[in-house]
C-alpha cells in the first residue's frame, strides 16, 4: 500500500472512530486522548492526520454534506412531482441520521458544545442550504406544475425543515431510542396536506 493510500485510510479510520464514539457515548464530550485510545494510536499520531479536533469534526461535517447533497441532486434532477421531492429530501435527512446516530449529535450541535464557533456556523449553513433547496423545489414547481402552497415558499420550507429538525432533536435527547423515521410517513402526509393546495 502506498504512503498516500495508508494516510487516507488512517484518516478515515479516525473519522469512523469519532463517529462511533459520538454514537456510543451520548451526551459526553470526546477528548483526543479517548479518541486516540479508540483508534489505537498516540495523540501525536492523531495530530499528524488532523491538525486539530475541530478539523476532525469538519471532516465529519464534510461527509454529511457530501452524502446528503449528492443524493439531493439526484432527487431534484428527477421528474418526480415537487411535493414528493420535498418528502424525499426530508426523508433522506431523517434516514441518514437514523443510520448514523453520531452524526445526529453533530447536526443538533450537541457534540459541538465547547468546540470552535466555526463548526456551529458550518452546521447552520448546511441547514440553510437544505432550506434553500426545499424553497427552490417549490418555486420551480409553481412554474412547472402550477403547484401552490398555503404560505409563500420561504415559510413553507422553514416549517418542513423545522419538523425534520425536531425529530432529529428528539432522537438525540432520547439517547437514540426515539427513531426519527418512526411515524414520519403518516406525519408527512398530515403536514403536506396543510401545506400544499390541491391542484
Amino acid at each position: 500500500m502506498s504512503d498516500k493510500a495508508q494516510k487516507i485510510s488512517r484518516r478515515e479510520q479516525i473519522l469512523q472512530a469519532l463517529a462511533h464514539m459520538l454514537e456510543s457515548n451520548p451526551g459526553q464530550r470526546i477528548t483526543t486522548a479517548a479518541l486516540a485510545r479508540e483508534v489505537g494510536v498516540s495523540e501525536a499520531a492523531l495530530y499528524r492526520h488532523f491538525p486539530s479536533k475541530a478539523r476532525m469534526f469538519e471532516g465529519l461535517i464534510g461527509f454529511i454534506e457530501e452524502t446528503l447533497f449528492s443524493r439531493i441532486t439526484l432527487i431534484t434532477g428527477s421528474d418526480v412531482p415537487a411535493a414528493r421531492q420535498c418528502e424525499q429530501i426530508l426523508t433522506l435527512l431523517l434516514a441518514f441520521v437514523d443510520k448514523n446516530p453520531g452524526m445526529a449529535r453533530i447536526l443538533t450541535g450537541d457534540a459541538l458544545s465547547g468546540e470552535t464557533e466555526r463548526l456551529r456556523v458550518r452546521v447552520n449553513q448546511l441547514f440553510e442550504r437544505l432550506e434553500t433547496q426545499l424553497k427552490q423545489v417549490m418555486r420551480e414547481a409553481e412554474v412547472r406544475e402550477g403547484l401552490r402552497t398555503e404560505m409563500p415558499a420561504g415559510p413553507t420550507a422553514n416549517l418542513m425543515l423545522a419538523a425534520a429538525e425536531g425529530r432529529i432533536r428528539q432522537f438525540v435527547r432520547s439517547e437514540f431510542k426515539r427513531r426519527p423515521v418512526t411515524h414520519w410517513p403518516e406525519q408527512w402526509a398530515r403536514l403536506s396536506s396543510g401545506l400544499f393546495r390541491p391542484a
